[in-house]
């Protein structure tokens, strides 16, 4: 088992949250090692749910390559299916990781799987506690709300562990087609965050906001239509 962090709910505070862009689990990722030495352990708590359609056993297998050159091990929870996250086994392990990571793949099927579930009232209330949260991809877009619709830039509901706040991974200068489009729509206040792969938006536990990773130039954060700071993010 796997050491929290020492942040807690009495100081008002919550653990080190990773809203990565993408192309995880490679060279470039260096945040993931400052989010290793945050959770206080040396495992990280893999799940390929968004990958369940796309062999979420290669994910596994990829996530624990990467982190073997970090001096970690992998534990992965193959919650794959709503049935999986409503099983107490699950919800425990996540209570009692120190590191926890969503991967990449579809972020309508992970938020499906996580909706409502045993599972992410577990992710909350660690997170809340101190453990130490990251998603990519899929999984950083499911974690915010509103959610991004990846099918055609417009938005749907995400999970809330972070309000107020929408993500584009994948993120290239310039934005593309379907950037443009989710700003055309965004709701008034709510600021847009397009992050490249192999980096990520790191909320620290005092609520601030830093950018990390290979690609820190392009993170661009919108907000009404215009490029706005970090400061924008919700704290």
């Amino acid at each position: 088992m796997s050491t929290k962090g020492t942040v807690g709910t009495e100081s008002g505070t919550r653990g080190v949250l990773a809203l990565v862009g993408g192309g995880e689990w490679q060279e470039g990722a260096d945040f993931d090692a400052e989010l290793l030495e945050a959770s206080g352990g040396k495992e990280v708590l893999v799940l390929p749910t968004a990958a369940a359609y796309q062999r979420p056993e290669k994910a596994v297998e990829w996530a624990t390559r990467w982190f073997a050159t970090l001096g970690a091990t992998v534990r992965p929870l193959m919650v794959l299916r709503h049935e999986d996250a409503m099983d107490e086994a699950n919800a425990r392990a996540v209570r009692e990781a120190g590191l926890v990571y969503l991967g990449g793949g579809s972020p309508l099927h992970l938020r499906s799987v996580l909706k409502g579930s045993l599972l992410f009232e577990a992710l909350l209330s660690a997170w809340r506690d101190g453990t130490v949260i990251a998603g990519s991809s899929a999984g950083a877009m499911v974690l915010c709300d509103p959610m991004v619709d990846p099918r055609g830039g417009a938005f749907t509901v995400g999970l809330g562990l972070v309000e107020q706040l929408a993500i584009v991974p994948h993120h290239e200068p310039g934005g593309g087609h379907l950037m443009w489009r989710t700003l055309e729509l965004a709701p008034a206040g709510v600021p847009i965050a397009g992050i490249p792969e192999r980096t990520a938006l790191i909320r620290e536990p005092d609520g601030t906001w830093r950018a990390a990773g290979a690609n820190v130039a392009d993170v661009t954060v919108y907000l009404d239509g215009k490029v706005a700071g970090v400061e924008a993010l919700p704290g």
